[in-house]
């Protein structure tokens, strides 16, 4: 069975802790990993060479790597290395996923990609706009991730939904598509395949225990002033 058969249909759970939050500790990545795979996940997404092996050894879903970074000269955080993608591959990553923005980096997408495949691994673009999409397939990738819709570019304005016509986008260019983004609940995640997804990644609505307490404590507190 091939990587993309055991993640189409189905979820992947971002397992990212808050960064310098409570949880974030790679035995507890790991042990979101663990849960998130009896709670019937298909795939996991992992943050950070010591969170990936630390989950690797534990589970034998596919996982997606990525390492992020804060960089000085670029607005560009997933995978912007090649370092990075090394990295992840030989830790165990069945998918790497990177910045697929046109947007000022260190180095070019292309190249990323190209370090992708000959490290044998799927390629995994984290997109924003059709035209991201076209240039990632033209270079190679395998999957088309919605995942920067709203956060490149431009930022999506308080309350946006999950961008539905960018997955139908993605769909007709005949490609692997994960729905990714503000999708933090059962109703959108469903939504999201209904428009054409083949897999829906979630990650704080899951794993990011600060984000959900957030939410209930507002809604608490809305209803108090009601």
């Amino acid at each position: 069975m091939t990587v993309l058969t055991q993640l189409r249909q189905g979820l992947v759970a971002s397992c990212q802790p808050v960064d310098d939050g409570p949880m974030d500790d790679p035995r507890i990545t790991a042990a979101m990993a663990l849960a998130a795979e009896a709670g019937g996940a298909n795939g996991l997404r992992i943050e950070g060479l010591d969170n990936l092996a630390a989950t690797r050894p534990m589970t034998k879903l596919p996982i997606i790597g990525i390492v992020k970074r804060d960089l000085d000269d670029s607005e560009v955080r997933i995978t912007p290395f090649l370092e990075d993608v090394a990295g992840l591959a030989d830790l165990g990553a069945d998918i790497i996923a990177y910045d697929a923005t046109q947007r000022p980096r260190p180095v070019p997408t292309a190249d990323i990609v190209a370090a992708i495949k000959a490290a044998g691994k799927l390629a995994m673009a984290d997109a924003a706009t059709l035209a991201d999409g076209v240039q990632a397939l033209a270079e190679g990738t395998d999957i088309l991730g919605t995942t920067l819709s709203g956060y490149a570019y431009e930022i999506a304005p308080a309350g946006a939904g999950p961008d539905y016509s960018l997955i139908r986008a993605y769909k007709d260019l005949g490609v692997f598509v994960m729905a990714e983004g503000r999708l933090n609940t059962p109703a959108r995640a469903e939504e999201a395949m209904r428009q054409g997804a083949d897999c829906v990644t979630v990650g704080s609505a899951i794993t990011r225990v600060e984000h959900i307490t957030g939410w209930f404590a507002a809604a608490v507190a809305r209803g108090a002033d009601d």
